[in-house]
């Protein structure tokens, strides 16, 4: 840091007000606000406040513009409209079959509408004696009455103001939108006078941002909507900033703390190419040529193997992409450099896949030039895959001691591979299949525990086969280095996908009937292993059994699904491959890694129980031959959501445009997946709304560790990133 900038980081802090920090309330539980106590805490605990912390950044979902709310007269039928009134004549009453009907009549001041609620008997206990209501829902006409059948209703108390906040609530809880408005305006107001702002001014200034303190009052307490857009725009900012920081950190200290093994990356970087390299050798060995974009990827991943300093890079590309080869070749410059590789998989039936793929590979390799491996190893014998899984039983320990020894070069596995008692001769790069299956804690596990015995670390690749959206990326692994396979290799046959519902869905087995008349094969694929009576969908199980005695029973059917063991798993997809079954009724587990060109058709039961991104990756086990394939999506999609997942699928194949969709229609959760470290942040920010503050908060992340890298001179900002992701990782991040 220059002495400039550390005299404006000290001149900027004597100077700014010093408030309450946000750690500050962290620390400080919601009982001690006046007015709630340990009783009424509860209600609010149910909720997730348990700090105020929780309390200031428990966001409304919603607000009401009393200059803009619709009254009843006036508003058109059939439209979805807010109104703002109060409520009188609540009752209850039961039906035929057991259902309640709760009815309301609700008051804006001029006209009257009634409240019908089915089968909601709570509604009873919740409009009682409530002052005041915000109700949301479709103006509709019965009879000669103004009525909204089910509407949503928030109890919003008696406040004065034009802007009224709407908090999420749950019955359970007991707490309504008013007790949250009750304990906010204490806490500001009695509790704390000014909350302390971290962020440099600079940033601050260059940004427009408003000030935490006004942008944590107007949030909740607004004179306008021009107040809430201004500061929820300064508090989405700041929880993207502070992931940002945290992985833009992680990346400095992993570079800062890490030595790293110069691979020999010949023939894609050097100045003395030479033909005779091992990569050359197998490259020319090929019955056809890689694309511009494997080409491309290769050579970011060889410029990273050459360097001193660790790789750490992601490789996303769609299904098909030909990932396998760039993740071969990546492990060959480690081989070709006298070192060992290990391809991680997330499942048994992947990593077994992928040893089949690469010994297949290598095979014809030293088949056809057994010679070359001998420049590098000094003696005549093939590049040796070994396969390490939990089911391996006694192989399993002869296994472990060839790679201990080094005998096999290219170890492929579970997480078997991470467990005591597996160790390399000398680990040269760790190749990690599907990442997000395997969780972020998992990633450095065996790159640490390998390090080699001169103190240097293993590369690290990461490979999804799930298109990822830029932003996302940034955010899911802003610690990565990305590359992108954006090409398909040429003979790909394009797959043609369908939406069918009802009697429609007949078709779809009449085409799989036509395909293995034709000599091809299929895959009726399920949501369940077995039928659940409260779960809807269909069984892999019963619908084999099905399929076996009535529509299909001409062909020859298998079953597989994860329950089964690798054994049992292993035989059905021998005999898939080798067209000793014509149809697989499988669960997803078939969902990567399956490679069986003859299947032209999939059939996917109860399609609407998928996400995009998974349909995408189902989809891609077809069209892998030459003959024309299709995909047919069986589905009543009674959802708005899920018909256009649907409709987004038959539209396009293009992977990164159905993840963009996927993104937008199902939020963050379907890239993160399980919650992970650091995402816990992100209350108030979305990756597709707030898609463009991503970059923006990166480049103030970057330049602010380029500066400062353990924060020394921001000490509140530090305190505040430590406190709020609570993990030893990121304490580690910022130690000097």
């Amino acid at each position: 840091m220059t002495l400039a900038l550390m005299m404006e980081r000290m001149y900027e802090k004597a100077t700014r007000p010093q408030g309450t920090t946000l750690v500050e309330l962290t620390k400080t539980p919601v009982e001690t606000l006046k007015g709630i106590g340990p009783t009424r805490s509860k209600g609010f605990n149910a909720l997730g406040i348990e700090t105020l912390y929780d309390l200031i950044t428990y966001y409304p979902r919603r607000y009401i513009d009393r200059t803009r709310q619709s009254p009843i007269t006036g508003s058109a039928i059939d439209q979805e409209i807010v109104v703002l009134g109060t409520v009188s004549e609540v009752t209850a009453r039961r039906l035929k079959g057991g259902r309640v009907l709760v009815e309301a009549k609700l008051f804006d001041g001029q006209s009257r509408c009634k409240l019908v609620f089915f089968n909601q008997a709570w509604r009873q206990r919740q409009l009682a004696n409530v002052k005041e209501v915000a109700v949301f829902g479709k103006l509709q006409r019965f009879r000669s009455d103004f009525q909204m059948t089910n509407p949503i209703v928030d109890t919003v108390g008696d406040r004065t103001g034009i802007i009224v906040p709407v908090y999420p609530m749950s019955e359970k809880a007991q707490v309504s939108t008013w007790d949250i408005h009750r304990a906010l305006k204490v806490l500001f107001e009695e509790t704390v006078p000014k909350l302390d702002d971290p962020l440099p001014q600079k940033v601050v200034k260059e940004f427009g941002l408003v000030e935490r303190d006004t942008a944590y009052r107007s949030v909740h307490f607004a004179d306008s909507i021009d107040h809430v857009v201004a500061a929820r725009k300064r508090l989405i900012f700041d929880e993207l900033f502070r992931l940002q920081l945290t992985l833009v950190a992680r990346k400095a200290r992993y570079i800062r703390d890490s030595r790293g093994i110069v691979h020999d990356v010949n023939p894609f970087v050097g100045e003395n190419q030479r033909e005779e390299s091992l990569v050359s050798a197998f490259l020319s060995s090929l019955s056809f040529s890689l694309t511009k974009a494997q080409m491309r990827v290769v050579g970011e991943i060889a410029v990273d193997m050459a360097k001193e300093i660790p790789m750490h890079r992601l490789v996303q590309g769609d299904v098909g992409s030909g990932k396998t080869l760039v993740a071969l070749l990546s492990m060959l410059f480690a081989v070709q450099s006298g070192r060992q590789a290990a391809l991680l998989a997330p499942t048994e039936v992947l990593a077994e896949q992928h040893y089949k793929s690469l010994s297949r590979y290598l095979d014809e390799f030293v088949t056809r030039d057994l010679s070359i491996y001998s420049l590098f190893q000094g003696a005549e014998r093939s590049i040796n895959v070994g396969l390490l899984t939990g089911s391996l039983g006694v192989k399993r320990k002869q296994v472990a001691e060839q790679i201990r020894v080094g005998e096999i070069d290219i170890a492929v596995g579970t997480h078997a591979l991470l467990s005591e008692g597996v160790s390399f001769r000398s680990l040269g790069l760790v190749v990690i299949d599907e990442q997000h299956r395997f969780g972020v804690d998992q990633r450095g596990v065996l790159r640490a525990r390998e390090r080699q015995g001169e103190g240097l670390d293993p590369d690290t690749l990461v490979m999804t086969a799930t298109p990822i959206p830029r932003t996302a990326a940034m955010t899911v692994y802003g610690d990565l280095d990305v590359s992108v396979v954006d090409e398909l290799p040429p003979g790909r046959t394009p797959i043609k996908t369908r939406w069918l519902s009802g009697e429609a869905e007949n078709a779809a087995y009449e085409h799989l009937l036509e395909a293995v008349r034709d000599g091809g094969q299929g895959y009726v694929v399920c949501p369940l292993v077995e039928g659940s009576e409260k779960v809807v969908a269909k069984s892999a199980v019963e619908e084999f059994e099905r399929l076996k005695t009535g529509p299909l029973s001409s062909l020859r059917l298998g079953l597989m699904h994860g329950q089964m063991s690798s054994d049992e798993k292993d035989k059905v997809m021998g005999a898939f491959r080798h067209h000793e079954l014509d149809v697989l009724v499988a669960t997803t587990v078939i969902e990567v890694g399956v490679d069986v060109p003859n299947a032209t058709i999939m059939i996917i039961e109860d399609a609407d129980r998928f996400g995009i991104a998974q349909l995408h990756q189902l989809r891609g086990r077809v069209g892998r031959g030459k003959k024309a394939s299709y995909c047919y999506l069986l589905a009543k999609a009674d959802r708005e959501q899920a018909e256009e997942r649907l409709k987004a699928l038959e539209r396009s194949s293009d992977g990164f445009y159905l993840a963009e969709k996927d993104l937008e229609l199902r939020g963050e959760g379907t890239i993160f997946g399980t919650k992970q470290r650091g995402n816990n942040d992100l209350k108030l920010a979305s990756l597709v709304r707030d898609r463009e503050v991503v970059p923006e908060s990166r480049r103030v992340a970057e330049r602010i560790i380029a500066e400062d890298p353990t924060l020394s001179f921001s000490p509140e900002l530090k305190e505040e990133i430590r406190e709020l992701f609570k993990d030893e990782d990121i304490r580690y991040l910022f130690l000097g």
